[in-house]
């Protein structure tokens, strides 16, 4: 369960465990999209949550910590969550998702700000104390920074039409 938590061992890289974590999900969202589209990587969001999960809980169990620093499955979750709109809008348009570099690191970006800073609703299921706030709490910021992922893809690509 550990290989899991700590996302094949990127959970162990100090400092800033987290923001390593949400790095290290990057090159693997890029794969699961050139392999099977968004769809793929929807389908990684849903077992990366599910696994993440148990994996938690267990080392919850094992460390006696409610939020262990070393799991970033968490961050995983959340950053393909963030990531979601960049390879919709990518399929969509039919061009490859690289292109929409810009959008890579708006969600990349708005990701670890909602992280470290846990507004709101995050705040909330971070506070929870166990494993499902523990994935919660990341699995929010990620929605939170794919609303936020197309909100300036929407200010970037009207402002475009300007010009």
């Amino acid at each position: 369960m550990n290989l899991i938590a700590t996302f094949g061992g990127v959970g162990n890289l100090r400092p800033a465990p987290g923001t390593w974590g949400s790095f290290a999900a990057l090159p693997v969202a890029l794969v699961l999209i050139w392999i099977g589209g968004p769809w793929l990587l929807v389908l990684g969001i849903v077992v990366v949550c599910a696994f993440g999960y148990v994996a938690a809980k267990a080392e919850i169990a094992a460390t006696g910590d409610t939020d262990p620093s070393h799991v970033v499955i968490d961050e995983v979750a959340g950053q393909w969550i963030a990531l979601a709109p960049v390879a919709f809008g990518a399929g969509i348009m039919t061009v490859p998702v690289t292109a929409l570099w810009p959008g890579w690191l708006g969600a990349f970006v708005l990701f670890r700000l909602f992280d470290i800073l846990k507004p709101g609703l995050i705040g909330r299921a971070d506070r929870r104390g166990d494993a499902l706030g523990l994935m919660l709490d990341d699995v929010i910021a990620g929605v939170f920074a794919a609303l936020g992922v197309v909100l300036l893809a929407g200010v970037a690509h009207g402002a475009m039409r300007l010009f």
